[in-house]
């Protein structure tokens, strides 16, 4: 008898866990036409993801939701494991997420808010100097809560308890950034956000990135205005960056854009400048999108220069 009620007991628990559970895929599939460099060839290429994602909901109303992606990235026609994410849904009291892969903190998720239609003006060159860009960490093993809105304020924190090669150049030193964006109800269109993170990129040295930004949206036409701060122990170390941007809404389905960017380095007397325009173009599950970028002086390296394009035909499933 007991061998007979548990074996039922266990047949019922396993039912209701799977009424309980949701199952969901999405998908995407890109084609790309790229030249990264002025003087680089055009070349061909396809990304491709299929996103597999299940929620469950526990007997106190929070949602546990597993998600997985077979993703293959541009330029690499094969497919892997991707991205894998356990989140916590409080319903209430926000959302904790941790990212085995991919994660990404407040100020990552910052690094430029200005309006565009497809990419910042910096995006897709590669000149073979490092350009420099002020965005905090994102990686593996990351910690990541969202909050719930307050009076139009949502509050993000990232944290990695320790960092590894691909993050910190090889200090094992931990990350943590906080962030905040705020949406006034009594400015219909305004968004206002902050973010700030420390890390230490030299053992024993501090270093603190912050960023602050705003946009403003009234009928099809969106402007922003973004400042950032690398601020590290020496002076040629410190970085600060100005980014404006404006993209307006033609129609449901075009949208175009216009950025600049321009970081001044302190280690150079010399300005990295940026700037781009870019497009997108929406019909039913298809998109084309794509930008035409430059930047003068990358890395601050006075001649160095680059610009390219890039066109994305995005197919969504």
């Amino acid at each position: 008898m007991k061998k007979i009620g548990l074996t039922a007991l266990a047949g019922s628990m396993v039912a209701i866990s799977a009424q309980a559970a949701e199952m969901s895929t999405t998908g995407v599939a890109s084609w790309y036409m790229t030249k990264g460099s002025e003087t680089g060839k055009t070349t061909y290429s396809m990304s491709n993801h299929v996103k597999f994602s299940g929620t469950s909901e526990l007997d106190n109303g929070y949602e546990v939701t597993y998600s997985l992606e077979f993703d293959g990235d541009e330029g690499d026609a094969g497919g892997s494991l991707d991205n894998p994410t356990l989140s916590i849904n409080t319903n209430g009291y926000g959302t904790l997420t941790f990212h085995g892969e991919g994660g990404s903190g407040a100020m990552s998720a910052m690094d430029d808010k200005t309006p565009n239609a497809y990419e910042e003006a910096f995006d897709g060159l590669d000149s073979g100097t490092t350009a420099v860009v002020i965005n905090g960490y994102a990686g593996k093993n990351m910690f990541n809560y969202k909050s719930e809105s307050f009076g139009g304020a949502v509050v993000t924190v990232g944290f990695i308890p320790t960092e590894d090669t691909a993050v910190t150049n090889g200090n094992n030193s931990t990350y943590m950034d906080f962030g905040v964006t705020y949406t006034p109800d009594m400015v219909e269109g305004l968004e206002l956000g902050y973010a700030m993170g420390t890390t230490e990129v030299t053992a024993g040295s501090e270093v603190d990135e912050s960023t602050a930004y705003a946009t403003y949206a009234i009928g099809g036409l969106t402007i922003g205005y973004q400042i950032s701060d690398y601020d590290a122990a020496s002076a040629t170390d410190s970085d600060d960056s100005v980014a404006i941007g404006v993209s307006y809404q033609i129609n449901d389905d075009l949208s175009v854009s216009y950025n600049e960017h321009t970081v001044d380095i302190g280690s150079t007397s010399t300005d990295q400048e940026s700037e781009g325009i870019s497009a997108s173009y929406t019909m039913g599950g298809i998109t084309i999108a794509g930008h035409s970028n430059e930047m003068k002086a990358v890395g601050g390296a006075s001649g160095t220069n680059d610009e390219g394009y890039e066109i994305n035909v995005s197919f969504a499933f």
